[in-house]
């Protein structure tokens, strides 16, 4: 399983997406999602100092195996790759115009609804840790979802204020309206029940692929009517 150019730790995740905001033109696509979850990424990494956690080290690991799939469908970008379903309508449109929570959101679909139950699959299957629901590592997975929810109320304000896209840019009414229609913490956990699936078919060859294969499509969907 990659995890993106050999990123092993948080600290270099948060680095890597210094480095492709840095490479990118503000106004890309790609680039206005990478600062999100930026910023993201430092305030969770910030208050889950003071949070306890029955399995911290299954909860990094989760994060960098995360985020490695976001930087392998980046990186096709330059690499000539193919990229991933999930992430072509964003891939496909990151020069166009469109309003900056348009390609945040569209990446957030894609890395949520189709990275992160691969992630948890991924990083339960190394661990060797069942996906099950009051599991020990379904516990702390819900904990991250109470820090993101603190995260989600400052994401309007980080559009407001430039920090994710230029102020121009910027229309606050449609911001607050595509934020208020996009649950984080309910993503996550449509993100855990299909983890739970791949769980149950990680003996199942053709079926867990077939599933993986609409998991894709479903999301590309999704990606593409957040872009229209």
């Amino acid at each position: 399983m990659s995890t993106g150019a050999g990123v092993s730790t948080i600290p270099e995740v948060i680095a890597r997406m210094e480095a492709i905001d840095a490479a990118l033109p503000r106004k890309d696509g790609i680039a206005i999602f990478d600062r999100l979850y930026l910023q993201v990424t430092r305030a969770v990494d910030s208050a889950s100092a003071g949070t306890e956690f029955e399995n911290k080290e299954f909860v990094d690991r989760l994060d960098v195996v995360f985020a490695g799939l976001y930087f392998d469908a980046e990186a096709t970008i330059d690499s000539g790759a193919s990229c991933p379903v999930a992430w072509r309508p964003l891939v496909e449109t990151r020069s166009q115009t469109r309003e900056p929570i348009q390609f945040a959101l569209a990446g957030m679909a894609a890395h949520i609804n189709h990275d992160l139950p691969i992630a948890v699959f991924t990083t339960s299957e190394e661990f060797g840790l069942p996906v099950e629901d009051d599991s020990a590592i379904h516990r702390d997975f819900q904990r991250v979802d109470g820090l993101l929810a603190t995260v989600e109320t400052q994401v309007a304000r980080w559009f407001d204020t430039g920090l994710i896209a230029d102020i121009e840019d910027v229309t606050p009414q449609k911001t607050d309206e595509a934020i208020a229609m996009w649950s984080l913490a309910g993503a996550r956990d449509v993100a855990w029940d299909h983890a739970k699936i791949l769980w149950g078919l990680r003996h199942a060859g053709p079926i867990r692929e077939a599933y993986l294969d609409g998991l894709a499509r479903t999301t590309e969907l999704a990606a593409r009517a957040m872009l229209v």
